[in-house]
């Protein structure tokens, strides 16, 4: 199979995982309406999802550094699903934790062998990755309108429709996987690279990374509530800013991908956090409309990093891409839950946009994280798979990379 069509179809089951992401931010405003859960409450169903799978997806990055486990790609999607799917057909509130942290489960086993897939797929090429990322983000875009579709139309109780997409990602995971058992490696498929792991990086790197999903995180879980009180207006308002805020992060990932091919990763990363600081300030204070312009400049420099890290962290452990993915995924992707209980503890005291201006600060926090960090060099093994928008911009030919 040529290496575009595997990373389209990476991609496409990207978007089908993703949208499960989406899917519980998306689906809180149903829950507040239909069962009267207070801002504490729902930000407590997003814990859920975000606990299980922020502590699982280190655990199956480094498994899968260890022993590739293919399979996982479309079971995982499955399980991403069903569990979003069964969310809304009970209305016990522990159930409902239960189910939307399984769903966490499936989205954390997919993300680290995904991500070692796609890298394998790419040869190492930023343009390849970029797409991969893209897919993800597409996917967190649609669930706003998916979930508002079909819940809107029968409420909860048609969550179980919401499996569809699961559906579809798992089956088109089967045809890469077929690709891949065709061509076996050398190196048994694991994609393991020469060269010497740069803890401390990864560690900055990986602070940088809390930094940025409590501010994604926190702002996907209130964002729809808080456009409300700045527009007077009803549902639709919340979710075309839930969906402004998720279709952002794809135009980010398209950008930052683009970027990387003309400056260094460290420095596109560093730039975009800084002008994000800007961004997310005029989301909390800014009224009206014009709060949809600032959820998406905000969106846009939250998502250039997204795929540009999950390389820095590949390349600063070389030795353990799984373990790099499955951390850097899973601290971009739910870290960032974990502190929207404490958000929603502090709107019902206060005022939802008390809560939110700490947010303001993490994007600062994270350019001041990344400005001392260094841009590592090219795994030696994915020197011969880098194609012309690998190096493009940087002046370096593939052989003059190997000598950084």
């Amino acid at each position: 199979m040529p290496r575009n069509k595997s990373i389209i179809l990476l991609s496409v089951g990207h978007a089908c995982v993703d949208v499960y992401q989406g899917a519980v931010a998306a689906l809180i405003p149903f829950f507040v309406a239909e069962r009267a859960y207070t801002y504490a409450a729902a930000s407590g169903v997003v814990l859920a999802a975000s606990v299980l799978s922020s502590v699982a997806q280190p655990f199956f990055g480094a498994l899968t550094d260890r022993h590739p486990i293919p399979w996982l790609l479309p079971v995982s999607t499955v399980l991403g699903g069903l569990g979003v799917a069964l969310s809304g057909i009970t209305g016990s509130y522990s159930l409902t934790l239960l189910f939307v942290a399984l769903s966490g489960v499936g989205v954390a086993a997919y993300h680290p062998e995904s991500a070692r897939i796609a890298r394998l797929a790419s040869k190492g090429s930023h343009s390849s990755m970029g797409w991969f990322s893209l897919g993800g983000n597409v996917g967190f875009a649609m669930a706003p309108l998916l979930v508002t579709v079909v819940i809107a139309t029968g409420g909860l109780r048609f969550s179980p429709l919401l499996i569809l997409p699961a559906l579809v990602g798992s089956a088109l995971t089967l045809p890469v996987l077929r690709a891949l058992e065709r061509t076996p490696r050398p190196d048994g498929g694991k994609g393991a690279a020469l060269g010497k792991d740069d803890w401390g990086s990864f560690v900055r790197l990986s602070l940088a990374v809390v930094c940025r999903s409590i501010a994604f995180v926190g702002l996907s879980t209130f964002i729809a509530f808080h456009a409300r009180e700045q527009m007077d207006g009803g549902t639709a308002a919340g979710t075309a800013a839930l969906f402004v805020l998720y279709l952002g992060g794809a135009v980010g990932t398209v950008v930052g991908s683009k970027l990387a091919h003309r400056w260094d990763r460290v420095t596109v990363v560093s730039m975009s956090y800084l002008t994000t600081v800007a961004a997310v300030a005029g989301v909390v204070f800014v009224p009206g409309p014009a709060i949809y312009l600032f959820v998406a400049l905000t969106s846009i420099g939250l998502y250039v990093p997204f795929s540009l890290q999950v390389t820095l962290a590949q390349d600063y452990l070389p030795t353990r891409v799984g373990t790099a993915s499955g951390i850097t995924l899973g601290l971009m992707v739910s870290v960032g839950g974990l502190t929207s209980p404490l958000i929603g503890s502090i709107a019902d005291a206060t005022s939802l946009r008390t809560a939110l201006t700490p947010l303001i600060l993490m994007p600062a926090l994270s350019w001041l994280l990344f400005r001392t960090l260094p841009e590592p060099t090219v795994p030696k093994p994915l020197l011969g798979g880098l194609d012309e928008d690998t190096t493009h911009g940087t002046g370096r030919t593939p052989t003059e990379h190997s000598r950084l």
